[in-house]
């Protein structure tokens, strides 16, 4: 058998702050999520988002430690549009989340942007730019 990605999970300091964040990302957490250690949202294309709080991780790792910085983890969420790449950036910083670089047009050809999550991990919002015929 060979080994298949299936989950991408992300200790969380704050599980009820963590949902809040990637709901208003679209994904489909549980209700009641706020409130459990360790939660899932399932994805398009069969793999799975968990969350985990520190204290869920703990319990089974006993020596862990949280990093002493952030920004370990990448997850990018792929728009319709530029329009929704703005549109999206412009709700979550009007929702007091940190803008870490504003929606600008990317030499690769992307409308791309980057808000940090609770935790401080880099979520990338891009969309590709049309693309013009000369």
């Amino acid at each position: 058998m060979t080994p298949r990605l299936d989950v991408i999970g992300i200790i969380v300091t704050d599980m009820a702050a963590s949902v809040a964040f990637y709901r208003r990302l679209g994904l489909d957490f549980p209700t009641g999520a706020e409130g459990e250690g360790h939660v899932e949202a399932a994805l398009p294309n069969g793999l799975r988002l968990t969350l985990d709080t520190e204290a869920v991780i703990t319990s089974f790792h006993s020596e862990w430690t949280p990093p002493t910085s952030a920004g370990r983890l990448g997850i990018a969420f792929r728009c319709a549009d530029p329009a929704e790449v703005d549109a999206v950036y412009a709700d979550l910083v009007g929702a007091g989340y940190h803008g870490e670089l504003k929606p600008w047009d990317a030499f690769w050809g992307q409308r791309y942007a980057v808000v940090l999550d609770p935790d401080g991990n880099g979520v990338d919002l891009y969309a590709a730019l049309p693309t013009t015929a000369g």
